[in-house]
């Protein structure tokens, strides 16, 4: 019945991203109408300009926005569920570092003809290198925040010992970055802002097949992710193996955040909000509907969210993770305001039935 209810805002979500998508194929420095937008994707276009601009520029663009929100939001989805945290996420827990290093060692251990050219000169098999490089960065975060997991079970102290892995790794970046030349230095600055707009038409198989990964791996999680809402010991009396469903689990989420970081670099706050909205929107704990739909979430806010950073037109663009911390940051203060209501609720509660001094 659950899984019914569903069907109606799944359809609502896919709906919103579609327009949304034809949106950003139609906004930017040159409005191009929306049958003008239709006729280049049908590759009879009366404008050689628009379909030059829609099949180039805008359409690689558009798709890693979607793939990006959705990746990242259902890598924030497993981390919440495994770390069974509500603020847990590539940001938070300091994945989005761990992938920083990658990259930076990939860039900055580059030889002598990468300079400011590197990232543009990369074919298939460089960028594929260097999502590589971002996911085993991104992974050895989560492990060592997995380690230190087994130890402390309170999720406020784990999240705070996240964050300061997130500024250990931040700091070995900076070394990094410190070491490095100019030319190669800026190219990594430049990656560090955030940007759906880098990836190219050849570079989106290599973007789609990781992400793709990473879907398989947490599609077939799906049982033992709802087992682990309800704690370690109940879900191994369902019969889960723990130990391996919780790698599993977090490879999916360090490949997915590892992958975008690589792209599109740190985008921030996605893969927090993205996920407290979608069990807003279905009120349901189950994975099987929660997957998709933090993903269509994710897309959602990725390509609203490029789409804003094209307001000023004329050629200019603003930053992508401006734009992102002002839709998630309102998310995740009204997911503190609603919990302390309820607590709030629960304790009177209790006091009028007797139970609390």
């Amino acid at each position: 019945m659950k899984k019914v209810s569903s069907i109606l805002p799944l359809v609502a979500l896919a709906a919103a991203a579609l327009a949304l998508f034809l949106a950003d194929l139609a906004i930017g420095s040159v409005h191009i109408p929306l049958a003008g937008v239709i006729q280049s994707l049908e590759n009879r276009s009366p404008d050689p300009v628009w379909k030059s601009i829609v099949l180039v520029f805008r359409l690689p663009k558009a798709i890693t926005a979607a793939l990006a929100g959705g990746a990242l939001a259902v890598s924030g989805l497993i981390l919440q569920t495994v770390f069974r945290n509500p603020l847990a996420g590539p940001d938070s827990l300091g994945i989005g570092a761990g992938a920083s290093i990658g990259v930076a060692l990939v860039v900055l251990a580059a030889g002598s003809t990468g300079g400011a050219a590197f990232l543009a000169g990369l074919g298939s098999a460089g960028y594929s290198a260097l999502a590589l490089a971002a996911s085993a960065g991104a992974f050895a975060v989560l492990f060592l925040i997995l380690i230190v997991a087994r130890r402390v079970e309170n999720s406020v102290t784990l999240l705070i010992i996240g964050l300061l892995i997130g500024y250990l790794a931040g700091s070995l970046v900076s070394l990094l970055v410190y070491s490095g030349s100019p030319q190669k230095v800026q190219v990594y600055l430049g990656w560090t802002y955030g940007s759906f707009s880098a990836v190219t038409a050849d570079q989106l198989p290599v973007l789609g097949g990781a992400i793709a990964i990473g879907y398989a791996l947490t599609l077939g999680a799906t049982k033992p992710l709802n087992a682990l809402l309800l704690g370690e010991r109940f879900a191994e009396t369902l019969g889960v193996r723990v130990k391996g469903a919780r790698y599993r689990a977090l490879t999916a989420a360090a490949i997915l955040a590892g992958a975008v970081t690589a792209f599109c670099g740190p985008v921030a706050f996605l893969g927090i909000a993205a996920p407290q909205a979608a069990r807003r929107v279905f009120r349901s704990s189950d994975h099987a509907v929660l997957i998709p739909g933090a993903a269509l979430v994710g897309a959602v806010l990725a390509l609203a969210a490029d789409i804003v950073s094209q307001a000023p037109g004329q050629g200019s663009v603003l930053p992508l993770n401006p734009i992102l911390a002002l839709v998630g940051a309102p998310i995740i203060l009204s997911l503190f305001i609603r919990g302390s209501r309820a607590q709030g609720s629960r304790d009177r509660g209790s006091r009028a039935q007797g139970n609390v001094p």
